[in-house]
């Protein structure tokens, strides 16, 4: 065993969007280090596999379910989790949907929908949790997306949300730092996930060819790199963006 296979052990984290894809693997691996981890999804019921997953590889699970849209219910949540398990060390926000359609076929409900989760959910949590944060030199690692950095058609809705979350996590950054909170974003590139599934296949075949390493990244791929930010080595990386997509974006 490696010196840092329980490099999380006391830790409290949070991860949204948790029941599946690259929520989940976070969970995981984070409980995997020895972190106690809420597990957050739309229901708690969608959650508890996960956590049960969490608890299995060595830490912790316990399943949570909110709007994170919803900025009183997430107040209450983050407060509760804190009670619970006494309190809150790690926040990754990785909750997000889609809603593709080219511009002049997007409605005004599909764009502030993918918002409203993505952008407005992520400010949500981090503000509920900053305070608690601020006392324990806590981590944020937000979940963009690489069309967040590159744009892409069809998709005005999802990459304004995700650059909207990396200009947050550059602000959090420098609001916390003197308070030792590290905050970070991660852009996955094109990850084998239920919501890439379903890209039309000669559109995923495309995609591939343009992937210089050749295959799509795993949730795992994403769930190590939080990892490693959320531990010892992420004690001096604040406000950056990981590009995390084989060199799709090169």
């Amino acid at each position: 065993m490696n010196a840092t296979a329980h490099s999380l052990q006391g830790k409290v984290a949070l991860v949204t969007g948790a029941s599946r894809g690259i929520g989940r693997a976070i969970a995981v691996q984070l409980a995997r280090r020895g972190a106690s981890v809420a597990c957050v999804a739309t229901s708690a019921e969608r959650a508890q596999a996960t956590a049960e997953a969490c608890t299995a590889a060595g830490g912790k699970g316990v399943a949570y379910g909110v709007d994170v849209g919803v900025t009183a219910a997430v107040a209450e949540l983050v407060a509760k989790v804190q009670a619970d398990f006494g309190g809150l060390d790690i926040l990754v926000n990785n909750a997000g949907i889609t809603r593709d359609q080219l511009l002049l076929r997007m409605s005004e409900e599909d764009f502030d929908a993918v918002i409203q989760t993505n952008l407005k959910g992520t400010w949500n949590f981090t503000k509920a949790a900053t305070r608690t944060l601020m006392k324990c030199s806590g981590r944020i690692v937000n979940i963009g997306s690489v069309v967040g950095v590159t744009g892409n058609a069809g998709q005005a809705n999802y990459a304004a949300s995700k650059a909207g979350v990396f200009g947050l996590t550059r602000s959090v950054a420098k609001e916390l730092a003197s308070r030792k909170v590290c905050c970070n974003a991660v852009a996955p590139g094109y990850i084998d996930t239920d919501m890439t599934a379903a890209i039309d296949p000669q559109a995923k075949e495309a995609l591939l060819a343009s992937i210089p390493l050749g295959r799509t990244g795993s949730p795992e791929d994403i769930a190590l790199l939080v990892d490693y930010l959320c531990g010892p080595g992420g004690a001096y990386i604040t406000g950056q963006t990981f590009v995390v997509d084989g060199g799709l974006s090169l």
